[in-house]
């Protein structure tokens, strides 16, 4: 077997350029986006444990990682925009779109437009198309998640997950969550956290696999039952035992086996 190692390489996007590791391989191609917090290297467990035939980019978003001289807006619309910039860079015949969090709300955003190639969407442990819940007090403390090692850790151990993070993956936790310059940083609390976008993903017409950790604190399972599925009528849910939030780093073979069976049926 054939097998294709990932190349580091930067896309041009409006005002800036977004950098990402691409393989060439097998289609459907995946389009990984990471949540808030996080960088390209969040999905980089769960890409080892696919087919290493399998065609992908994952990239750093506006803002994160080695993009962080990309700047704002870093509302969700632009993310979207950018996102349909690196496919089209890479000219796609077919791809999946797998958004993380706050990836899965930009991932929803951009097939609610129905852009030409999309075969898929994976959403993990997503954020709804809409806020819910949403306080201003909420907000004010969320933007502080990432103040400093202590809060990071906080973060961790309290809301993000259910205790599975290795030492390796805590670390890389730290230094993605403490990278971002503060306007990228403030934007998801702040701004694209509270955007609504419920009238829209009704709109998509490809296959939805929602995939929600039982254990996540921030999107847990009921919540996507009651304020995703129903507007998304493409969408079905799976649940994974014993996972929080940042399920692409706890628990990668799970995610990994599961989006292998979604591409498999389409």
């Amino acid at each position: 077997m054939t097998t294709y190692t990932p190349i580091g390489r930067y896309f041009a996007v409006k005002d800036g350029r977004l950098y990402g590791h691409v393989r060439e391989g097998d289609g459907p191609a995946l389009v990984f986006l990471h949540y808030w917090g996080g960088s390209h290297r969040t999905w980089r467990p769960v890409i080892e444990r696919l087919s290493p035939v399998q065609g992908f980019v994952s990239y750093d978003s506006r803002g994160w990682g080695e993009s962080t001289d990309a700047p704002g807006p870093y509302g969700i619309e632009q993310l979207a925009d950018d996102a349909q910039r690196v496919i089209g860079e890479l000219g796609y015949g077919e791809y999946v779109v797998v958004g993380h969090s706050m990836g899965g709300k930009v991932t929803q955003v951009l097939a609610s437009r129905r852009p030409a190639g999309l075969r898929g969407v994976v959403l993990v442990a997503p954020a709804p198309p809409a806020p819910v819940g949403v306080t201003p007090e909420f907000q004010e403390a969320l933007s502080h998640a990432y103040d400093n090692a202590e809060t990071i850790d906080q973060s961790i151990d309290q809301v993000l997950t259910n205790g599975g993070l290795s030492a390796e993956a805590r670390r890389q936790v730290h230094e993605d969550s403490s990278r971002a310059g503060e306007a990228a940083r403030m934007a998801w609390p702040r701004q694209a956290l509270v955007e609504d976008f419920a009238h829209r993903v009704g709109a998509i017409d490809v296959p939805v696999l929602v995939i929600a950790g039982s254990d996540d604190k921030v999107d847990p399972p009921p919540v996507l039952r009651e304020h995703l599925l129903p507007l998304v009528p493409t969408a079905t849910l799976t649940e994974v035992d014993g996972t929080g939030h940042l399920s692409p780093l706890e628990v990668p073979d799970q995610i990994a086996s599961r989006i292998s069976a979604f591409i498999a049926r389409l």
